[in-house]
């Protein structure tokens, strides 16, 4: 895919759209979604130079996990979890003349959330994140940059909300040939103290995660690629007892296929399906993902 043309640039820019993530945690659960595991090709093909536009963004998720990782890397038949999840995303993208060369985005996100294992059937809101991203363009073919962000600590109902602040840092980068595409990101999520209310203080363990989307840009409107996502968790620590808790950390590696339609030159859709390959002391991935993309 080309650099866009100041002139030309929105059947580009229809591909793009900075990612989020939920982080949550409670004691011995955790999601099994690798962090940033929702981007799709291209989520990095980004511009520079450009006049200010907007981006909406549907992220949609489920994971059917009948099976379990445990601390020996062993897959066995329980401890699954049906989940599914949304966000809701807004970015206002722009440049400016003083700094030419590098763009610029902000984003507004809202999580949502519903869970479905083990006798429990719950959904709500999840924290609101926030935070901006700025890149460069080494050559007409590439893209490097970095993004941050700060994700709150409740959402409308406990069970959705992590009761820590976080943030989620990353470094980010494409490249660009004539018939393929390859992108990804890598960075950590790290979490303030979490506080139990008559109980003990918590030291979420820092993440540490990659994505990597390679594509084949096989016509204008279709677009299959290949994912790999890898994670990895340091225990959770008992601030109050001055220890780790038992198997609190772990780890996952993802693969997964998808395929991204370029509807129109505002109008975009991204579907993809992941399964784990290896993990330890988390719920396996079997995880199905969509994006839809409108731009103006």
């Amino acid at each position: 895919m080309r650099l866009p043309a100041r002139s030309s640039g929105f059947s580009i820019l229809l591909r793009i759209s900075l990612p989020c993530v939920v982080v949550l945690w409670a004691s011995g659960v955790r999601a099994a979604d690798v962090t940033l595991g929702i981007i799709g090709p291209h989520e990095y093909d980004l511009p520079v130079d450009f006049k200010p536009f907007n981006v909406l963004v549907q992220y949609g998720d489920g994971n059917a996990a009948g099976n379990s990782y445990n601390s020996l890397g062993q897959r066995r038949p329980d401890g699954g979890s049906h989940t599914w999840s949304g966000m809701t995303k807004y970015v206002h993208f722009r440049s400016f003349d003083a700094i030419p060369h590098v763009g610029f985005a902000f984003e507004l996100i809202q999580t949502e959330s519903y869970s479905l294992a083990d006798g429990t059937d719950y959904g709500g809101l999840g924290p609101t994140i926030v935070g901006p991203a700025a890149w460069f363009k080494p050559n007409r073919h590439s893209t490097f940059g970095i993004q941050t962000f700060m994700q709150t600590a409740v959402g409308t109902r406990d069970a959705t909300s992590p009761n820590y602040w976080s943030n989620i840092s990353s470094f980010i980068f494409d490249y660009e040939w004539t018939h393929f595409s390859f992108d990804g990101d890598a960075g950590t999520v790290a979490g303030a103290a979490k506080h139990v209310r008559g109980g003990h203080t918590y030291s979420p363990g820092v993440v540490f995660y990659t994505n990597l989307r390679f594509s084949w840009k096989a016509t204008r409107l279709f677009e299959p690629f290949f994912a790999l996502d890898w994670q990895n968790v340091k225990g959770t620590y008992d601030r109050t007892a001055g220890q780790y808790l038992d198997d609190s950390n772990s780890r996952e590696i993802t693969l997964g296929l998808g395929a991204m339609f370029n509807i129109t030159k505002h109008v975009s859709f991204t579907t993809r399906y992941s399964h784990s390959v290896d993990g330890r002391n988390i719920p396996e991935s079997n995880a199905y993902y969509v994006k839809f993309v409108y731009l103006w």
